[in-house]
């Protein structure tokens, strides 16, 4: 049975970026990184308002086709409850179309908000599990959302396939020594281009160094950061996706030629740097400010959180 919630409600969900693959993790690895979008949402009498600032404004749609709001409502849906109306307010820090999650976060940060509404009338609310779940099934493969979801390193999986897919994850604990950096083009490119670039079938070779690169990997990002060099080492998916973004390619070059474990940040064009060191080499960051990318630190995201209120003057 379905409730209706009153108007003047309101819920506010913060959400990070992520790094999907991290190199050899393939659709089942992801970081969250300290690149935050905020979602606030009101329940209305009737209508939708969208709003849409910074990150996307001016460029996605604002009505139902929003996928903060397609998100909201399949939230409200999971949770029982239903409104006439609502205003939806997007602050987006995370850039759109660059390999750093925009997508998850959107979707991740629409339930979450959609929890924050329902909880208000004692409705029960999505668990973490369920959020990774329902956040998975928008993009058909749980890394990014994961991520988003639970905040960290996680190693993401898929049971079965289609409509029947269960999707899950477990967080790993980084390593204290591991420093990240994000190195943002202003090109974009979507995952649905590059990922057309990717092959039907691979070597049996080319998988079993991909699997004990992936295996490695684990290990080097809890307890021996000393191996990330070797452990973010690919053969499945950069190669084949750097002639749709040379930049990005030449840049992962050079960081790697300057002893950094640099890796595409999901399908690019971002990078992602994993190192033991505070700072990256001053011949890094110069080559990445001449070439357009913003270079920054960053800390690892904190998992998705929400809040719930009640609009002033309601």
């Amino acid at each position: 049975m379905t409730s209706t919630l009153p108007p003047g409600l309101t819920a506010t969900a913060e959400v990070p970026a992520s790094s999907a693959n991290l190199g050899p993790g393939f659709d089942s690895m992801g970081l969250a990184v300290s690149l935050y979008d905020e979602i606030v949402v009101e329940t209305t009498e009737s209508g939708l308002t969208v709003e849409v600032e910074g990150e996307g404004a001016g460029q996605v749609p604002l009505d139902g086709s929003h996928l903060v709001v397609r998100a909201i409502e399949r939230g409200l849906r999971e949770n029982g409850v239903a409104t006439p109306g609502l205003i939806v307010r997007c602050r987006n820090n995370i850039p759109h179309s660059r390999g750093l999650g925009s997508s998850a976060a959107a979707v991740v940060g629409g339930l979450a908000a959609a929890n924050g509404l329902a909880a208000q009338i004692d409705s029960s609310t999505m668990s973490t599990d369920r959020l990774v779940q329902v956040s998975s099934e928008f993009e058909g493969h749980p890394d990014n959302a994961a991520a988003a979801v639970l905040g960290g390193a996680v190693v993401a999986w898929t049971e079965g396939h289609g409509g029947e897919a269960r999707y899950a994850a477990a967080s790993i604990r980084l390593h204290p020594d591991i420093t990240v950096f994000t190195a943002i083009p202003q090109e974009r490119s979507s995952t649905a281009e590059t990922r057309v670039l990717l092959p039907d079938h691979v070597a049996h070779t080319d998988a079993r160094f991909n699997l004990s690169r992936a295996a490695l990997l684990v290990v080097a990002l809890t307890e021996r950061p000393d191996l990330l060099m070797v452990a973010t080492e690919d053969v499945l998916h950069q190669p084949q996706r750097a002639a749709a973004m040379p930049a990005s390619a030449e840049y992962l070059a050079v960081l790697r030629r300057c002893g950094v474990s640099a890796v595409l940040s999901g399908a690019g064009p971002a990078v992602l740097a994993l190192s033991t060191e505070p700072e990256l080499p001053e011949e890094a960051v110069e080559y990445g400010g001449e070439n357009g990318f913003a270079v920054n630190r960053r800390s690892i995201g904190q998992g998705v959180t929400w809040t719930s209120g009640v609009a002033v003057g309601s």
